[in-house]
């Protein structure tokens, strides 16, 4: 039975090449010069640094250029709420989505369910796996998917015959 998974994940690499290529252009651009401005990656997160809120506008600009260079989708990101720093500095930790959150699998299910394609849906984790009995219906599975859920990066992998 052919079925392919529904998932959400960001090239790691990519997103590291992209932040060495910013880290790099922040420290060598004029409007940056004295400044803290940075961005630091831990594991599933990046925080950038600055030291008011507009220098931390022109570094966030300067990241998701480099990601859109990349060819990393910047709805990857979620930027959290802009902090207070030692000082006077400002910072915002940016998370990265990984996988598929529950209610966004529900909803992918129901819209499948509701299209009345010959589909299933299973939630596994963080993805979803949907298997369906001809290659054409999971084709217009994947197209109904894209255009119901564009506020999320989602891939489709592990297509099986």
């Amino acid at each position: 039975m052919p079925s392919f998974d529904v998932v959400c994940e960001a090239d790691k690499v990519e997103i590291r090449n992209a932040l060495d290529q910013a880290n790099k252009e922040i420290t060598n651009r004029f409007d940056f010069k004295g400044s803290e401005a940075r961005i630091e990656s831990a594991e599933n997160q990046l925080t950038a640094f600055a030291d008011d809120d507009f220098k931390l506008g022109q570094v966030r600009d300067v990241l998701l250029a480099k990601l859109a260079k990349r060819h990393v989708d910047v709805r990857y990101l979620d930027n959290g709420p802009i902090e207070k720093a030692a000082g006077d500095k400002v910072k915002q930790v940016i998370t990265i989505r990984h996988g598929v959150p529950q209610e966004t699998a529900k909803k992918i299910g129901k819209i499948l369910k509701d299209s009345k394609l010959k589909v299933t849906s299973a939630i596994q984790g963080d993805s979803v796996r949907i298997s369906g009995a001809k290659r054409d219906e999971l084709q217009s599975a994947i197209a109904l998917i894209r255009k119901e859920v564009p506020d999320w990066p989602l891939g489709f992998e592990n297509f099986r015959d």
